[in-house]
């Protein structure tokens, strides 16, 4: 192998950016995992919810925008947290975005191996998982571009489909206004026992974590950077185009399939978005839409694997990153010739492809509990966003730099980080209090632990401080 390459390949555009983001996010979460959060809170508790989480992201996404436009790096989150927060912090930070992704990336795997059974029903889900892995390697070991050009085509399919939802929604909610009248559309909505909280209002506290799950991967952006062209003019370009449309995108979707899907046919099990489209009635079609489950089900098999093919990038990402600050074995700072760090790569496809042995035993209730580590793991990674970023903030003014020079500067600071801090907060302490995702916080408790640990542990071998 030629490892002539020194540096990442800075081949990705504004484009590219901006679809990175939207495959990071748009993917298991809305696609299937919206039918479970509405199940649990009730149509109007996921709407709050999905709302706390877009807030918590736009705050976040502010403070990191400011932090990726100065400090271009792939190693992102914890290259900031290592500078400004402290060594071990950075140090867990990395293993932290890692094993999200790379526990995420499993997910998606699973998911997809399950909705494959919709049309070969007698075909094992890991030959599924198999595939998509073989798919999601070839796509990131060739180049930084091939691997962006892929996502945007991937990308720009859910997207397209998803704005075709909305679309196909309002007007099925028109016609359903006209049909049934005003209160047929909101009749979902309310409950004779519970009200408009079925389920009491800590369910929607319960489900902020696994909303939060639904967003994880527009932050991916914040590593794509680093090898992206003109990082100080694009970045703040791609936060702006996205964040909005996202947020849009989430509640949108969430508001119509509440409309047509009624709590107890919610589940995790089947997409929502197939359900509503089976059952929705439009001018002409009064028996849903031909061959809706086929379609949509193509439609969230590919976003699935664009999310898989983002996540495995930043798994891979952040190995290189704990190499190049010493913090890792050297041979995983190594690129190919087409400066793809190849090693970091193999180990995080190697480790995803634990949905293998999980696809076997009840996969249903091990997606809930992974979503739980993977939700809880982002939350602290979030967090030290925005701690990274206030701290930055003060060091920069108090070296006496001026805000002008800033590329990007983050509104409202620190007010800014403080509505990321607590919302994460928020969620956290929510989720405590649901039974289903307590194994799943306890587990990223002691895994934090032991990766400051290990940071002591292995300080002197890999030359941390150095």
């Amino acid at each position: 192998m030629d490892n002539d390459k020194k540096s990442l390949v800075r081949d990705i555009k504004l484009r590219h950016l901006m679809m990175i983001a939207f495959g990071g996010a748009i993917g298991t979460g809305l696609f299937v995992g919206t039918g479970g959060n509405i199940h649990q809170a009730g149509p109007l508790g996921t709407l709050i919810a999905y709302a706390i989480g877009g807030v918590i992201i736009y705050s976040i996404m502010l403070s990191l925008g400011e932090l990726a436009s100065y400090f271009p790096h792939t190693g992102s989150f914890g290259d900031y947290a290592y500078r400004f927060i402290g060594p071990a912090t950075g140090y867990t930070i990395f293993w932290l975005y890692w094993i999200g992704w790379v526990i995420s990336v499993g997910v998606e795997y699973i998911a997809i191996g399950l909705l494959m059974q919709y049309w070969f029903p007698g075909v094992p889900v890991y030959w599924w998982v198999i595939v998509c892995a073989g798919i999601v390697f070839l796509l990131n070991c060739f180049s930084v571009k091939v691997f962006a050009e892929g996502e945007f085509i991937l990308s720009l399919i859910k997207t397209i489909a998803v704005i075709m939802f909305l679309i196909i929604g309002l007007v099925g909610i028109c016609y359903h206004f006209y049909l049934n009248g005003l209160m047929a559309v909101f009749q979902n909505f309310y409950f004779q026992e519970g009200g408009f909280f079925p389920n009491g209002i800590g369910a929607v506290f319960g489900t902020i974590l696994v909303v939060i799950f639904a967003f994880a991967g527009t932050e991916i952006i914040g590593v794509a950077v680093g090898e992206t062209k003109n990082p100080a003019e694009v970045m703040p370009k791609a936060i702006k185009a996205t964040l909005v449309r996202l947020i849009t995108f989430f509640l949108g979707s969430v508001f119509v399939i509440s409309v047509f899907l009624p709590m107890n046919d919610s589940t995790i099990s089947q997409s929502p978005f197939v359900s509503v489209l089976e059952r929705i009635q439009l001018p002409f079609l009064h028996n849903g839409i031909p061959y809706a489950s086929s379609i949509m089900n193509f439609i969230i098999i590919t976003a699935l694997i664009s999310t898989a093919n983002s996540g495995l990038y930043g798994a891979s990402r952040m190995i290189y990153g704990l190499a190049e600050k010493k913090m890792y074995f050297p041979v995983f700072s190594k690129l190919n010739k087409r400066g793809t760090p190849i090693y970091a790569l193999y180990l995080s496809m190697i480790f995803s492809l634990v949905a293998l042995f999980t696809s076997v035993f009840a996969p249903e209730s091990v997606i809930e509990a992974l979503i739980s580590i993977i939700s809880f793991t982002l939350i602290i990674v979030w967090m030290s966003v925005s701690v990274s970023q206030y701290i930055f903030r003060r060091k920069y003014l108090a070296q006496g730099n001026s805000l002008k020079d800033l590329p990007y500067k983050t509104p409202f600071t620190p007010i800014t980080q403080i509505i990321g801090i607590l919302g994460c907060c928020i969620g956290a302490i929510g989720a405590l209090f649901d039974s289903h995702q307590q194994l799943g916080i306890l587990a990223s408790i002691i895994y934090i632990i032991l990766c400051y640990l290990l940071y002591f542990l292995t300080k002197d071998k890999f030359n941390h401080s150095k």
